[in-house]
Formats: structure tokens, sequence, C-alpha cells
């Protein structure tokens, strides 16, 4: 046999453990029965052959159950049931039916079932002796079946009545061996679980849904030892707030089916305990008591470290939104003033300074518009930005924007065209914000489209709806950076285009929308060039005129 072998399954309603005890029943049936026939063959006026037939019908069900209790087939005790039944019937109906000796062997199923120990077994074993006494009966009526002599009567009735007191007896000793067996299992297995109960590291407790406590397993915190009460409601052990929310949670565990609360208990206050409910049925609620002091430490801890984190950044926001005037202003002054060297006011420069100043003046247009929008995002994020509204035609923003940007696109070699509806587009909106979305697209589709291609500007005003597309032809952006772009300081392409900015470009865009209750998307592939439409619900609708009316 391989080691790896495993024994054939068992079907689930097949009982084993008194397989060798029916056997036993069984053997002894047929050692008495055998010993009887023995016994009698050896007297004076021996058993007929229709006697010795009957007999043998006897012997035959206890022969048959000897080999089928070791069988683990699912019907093999039903058969043992109805092989008694079928013997036992041509039996006596063999030896004059119901008035002959034999009568008590139709009891035999019923002996057969209580040695088997289980309540289906009974029922079935009833069933079938009373059928083999209806039939038992019909024969008697319907056949001629003659009486054995005197003598042979009562040895039959004397083997008849001994072997089924005797099979009863034992049945009856082996049905109570069973019922003590189940007894002591039941007790174990219940004083087993008992023990691991007991062993659980947390407090196991069974309430009535209106929290008193009915049971309780297992450790109990120690902050709680002494403090339950059984048939007490649990919330006894905490104070006014925390028994409010204890009867809040078992309100909602009785209504969802599941809750969780924290209390501290009232002898120890600067403890804190977490109870999780579970609703079994409609009259026990199932909880568990575990100390969450620690968890709870945690958490505080955490929330502290993500206030000081919000705090700061905050901190730094508000930092940079009060450092407008200061960084402007000096700024503005090497602006003014190398513009004044740039256009000469003063007198000509040599060449090498006229350059100098052409690239101060460049690199302090650069440097303002990021300054601009580190600011911007500052205030934003500081929630210190507020929207000016005003009402204006949405074309003669963008209009202005590209205008603004013609140039740019020249000098990069990148066609830029807009198309706007011809009708009037009103919106409530802030201005300046309308125009740094546009900038801030234009600029960024100019940045990424090489020289020869093209940047489209779609203007459209849908029922209350602006919006803005901006399509270019460019490199486009991958998955990777889509998932990034729009966050502050996220910048997608080469080392050449990170370079040329902050990466607040399109943040500034998402939040200058979202301060409207607009949204951004972006849609792009490599390759394929990138479409940033912008949607903002500004757009105000004129009513229609009310005719006059005709008199």
């Amino acid at each position: 046999m391989l080691k790896n072998a495993q024994p054939a399954p068992v079907p689930a309603d097949t009982d084993l453990s008194v397989a060798p005890d029916i056997s036993l029943w069984h053997l002894g049936w047929l050692a008495v029965l055998v010993a009887s026939v023995g016994f009698w063959l050896l007297a004076p006026v021996g058993p007929s052959t229709v006697t010795l037939a009957a007999l043998a019908l006897g012997a035959a069900p206890a022969l048959a159950g000897t080999l089928l209790a070791q069988s683990p087939m699912r019907m093999a005790q039903p058969l043992i049931l109805v092989n008694w039944g079928i013997a036992m019937t041509l039996a006596v109906v063999l030896t004059g039916g119901l008035a002959g000796p034999l009568t008590a062997w139709l009891l035999a199923p019923i002996a057969a079932a209580v040695a088997m120990s289980r309540v289906e077994r009974l029922a079935l074993g009833s069933a079938i002796a009373m059928g083999s006494v209806g039939v038992s009966a019909l024969a008697g009526v319907t056949l001629e079946v003659a009486l054995p002599v005197a003598s042979l009567s009562y040895g039959l009735g004397f083997i008849a009545s001994g072997t089924m007191a005797l099979g009863l007896s034992a049945g009856l000793v082996m049905l109570q061996r069973r019922v003590m067996l189940d007894l002591r299992r039941q007790e174990g297995a219940e004083a087993r679980l008992r023990d691991t109960l007991d062993e659980l590291p947390q407090l196991l407790v069974s309430l009535y849904p209106g929290g008193k406590l009915v049971a309780a397993w297992g450790h109990t915190p120690r902050a709680l030892r002494g403090q339950l009460v059984l048939n007490r409601p649990i919330a006894e052990v905490t104070d006014a707030p925390g028994r409010e929310a204890i009867s809040a949670a078992l309100n909602q565990a009785v209504l969802e089916g599941i809750a969780e609360v924290g209390f501290a208990p009232r002898s120890d206050p600067s403890a804190w305990l977490g109870l999780t409910l579970r609703r079994i049925n409609s009259t026990r609620i199932m909880g568990v008591i575990r100390d969450a002091s620690v968890q709870r430490e945690r958490e505080a801890t955490l929330e502290t470290a993500r206030s000081e984190a919000e705090a700061q950044n905050a901190g730094k926001s508000r930092f940079l939104a009060n450092m407008s005037h200061e960084l402007r202003t000096p700024l503005n002054a090497i602006m003014g003033f190398s513009d004044i060297m740039r256009q000469r006011l003063f007198g000509d420069l040599p060449p090498r300074y006229a350059d100098y100043a052409e690239l101060i003046h460049e690199s302090g247009e650069h440097l303002l518009e990021l300054i601009n929008d580190v600011l911007d995002m500052s205030k934003i994020e500081a929630e210190r930005f507020e929207l000016s509204r005003e009402e204006f035609d949405a074309r003669d923003a963008l209009s202005a924007v590209l205008r603004l940007m013609r140039g740019q696109a020249d000098r990069a070699g990148v066609s830029l065209r807009g198309v706007l509806p011809k009708d009037e587009i009103p919106v409530s909106a802030d201005r300046r914000a309308l125009k740094q979305i546009a900038l801030n697209l234009i600029s960024n589709a100019l940045k990424f489209t090489p020289r020869g291609g093209s940047v489209t500007v779609s203007l459209h005003g849908l029922d209350q709806m602006l919006e803005i597309v901006v399509s270019d032809t460019g490199i486009g952006i991958g998955a990777d950076d889509l998932q990034r772009l729009g966050r502050p300081f996220e910048q997608a392409g080469g080392a050449e285009q990170r370079s040329a900015g902050t990466g607040l470009g399109l943040s500034l865009v998402r939040a200058f929308a979202q301060l409207h209750d607009g949204e951004m998307q972006i849609e792009s592939e490599l390759g394929e060039g990138t479409t940033v439409t912008v949607r903002l619900p500004v757009v105000e609708v004129v009513p229609a005129p009310v005719p006059e009316p005709v008199s």
C-alpha cells in the first residue's frame, strides 16, 4: 500500500463506531440459535424438515448482518433490517403464521434496530415489524399451513422466545451503552469548547438586544475585572457618554447587523476599550471587548502628526502668499531699469551692455511669471484666493490671450489658430483666472509641439457650460505622466521641457477650474498630440424676451 494512500471516504450517515457491537449482536443471535438447534438434534424427537427450514431462515439474517455490519455502504443498516423482516416473515409463515410458535420472531427487526442505537433505524425496524405482522396474518388467512405437532411447537416456541429475549436484552444494553458514550462525548466536547473560549485573548460576550449580559468567555481586560455582572446592562461599566455610545451601537447592530464603539471604563477612565457587536438573531447579539488603549494612542499620534503637517503646509502657503509684495517690488524695479536700458532712454549703450540689458529683462519676465504661479498656488492652498467674478464676453478674454501668445508661437515655428463662435458668450467668472487658464494651456501646448506643428484653441458655450479646448500636434504624454499631471510641481516630457517651468501650469488650471465648480480633462498618447478640455458652469443664460400683449 502506498504511504500517501488515503482510506476510502465514509458516507456522512454511516456510524462505524457501533459496527463491532452490531456484529457481536448478530453473532450472539447466531450462536444461541445454532446451540439450540444442536441440543434439539440430540433429543429423541428431532425437528422436521420444515422446522429446520424455518430455523435456517432465523439464522440467515444473523449471518448476513454480521457481514453487512462492517460495510461502509450507505444502505447497509436498512438492508440488515429488511433481511430480518423478510426472513422472519417466511419463518413464521412456514410454522403456522401468527398462531404458530415463532411469532415472537416478528419483533426481530425491532431488536436489531435497538442494537443499532439510532432513532431513525428504530422507526424503520418498527415499520418492518408491523409489515411482517400484516403479511403473516394475511398468509394465515389465505394459505393453508399446518401447525407443527405439540412437541415441535414447544421447542420452536422456546427457541423463539429465548432468542428474542436475549436479542432485546442485548440490544437494550447496547443502546444504553451508546447513550452513555454519546453523553460522555458531548460533555467532553463542551468541556473542550469551554476551555477554548476561556483561552481567548479577548472577552467574548453574549447580550440581549437591550444590552443585558447573558454570558462571557475569554480574557477580561484589566479595567473591567470585577465590573461585569450577569443579567445587568453591559453599559453600566462606563460613564454617561459611554453608555449613550454603547446604546447607539446596540441599536445599530439590531438594525444593520454589525456595529463598533469605543468607551472608557468607569473604574479606569485613562483606559480605552473597543466593543464590536454582531447580531446573531432577533434575541441575541454577540460582542468582543478588547483593550484598545494602544490603538487609540497610535491613532492620536497619527492625528497629531497629520495636524502638524497640515499646519506646516498651511504656514508655508501663508508665508508665500504674504511675500507677494516683497518679491514683486524689487523684481519690478529690476525689470523697469532694464527696460530703460533696453530702450536707451538716457543715451546709447555699448553693444555688450545692451545685450546684457535684454537678457536681464527677459530673465526678469520669466522669473515674474514663475513667482506669480507660485504665489497663486500658495494662495489657493492657503484658501486665501478669492474669485473676482464679473460679467463679460468670454470671446474677448480668449482673443486677448491669443494675441499675447501669437509672438511666442511665431518664434517657436508653431501655427496657433483660434476657433471662436460668432455669437457672444456672456459669462460670470473671474476674468484674470479665465485668461490664466487659456494662457497656461496654450503655453504648455507650444512648449511640447515641435516646429512645424499646430495648436488649436476652441471655445464653446453649451447651455450653462463654457468649454475651452486646446489641442496640439506635439509629442504627446505617456500614461505614467498623465496620472501625475495636474498636481503641483509635477512635469512631463524631457529635461529640456522640464527646465522651462515649475510644473504649476496644469495644477493652476485645475485649481482655477475647481474654484469655478468646473473640471479639467487631459487626453493624450505618445506621438499623437494632446487635448486638454476645461469645462466651467459660468455661462449666463439670457432670458427669452417676453412678447408684448396684443391689444
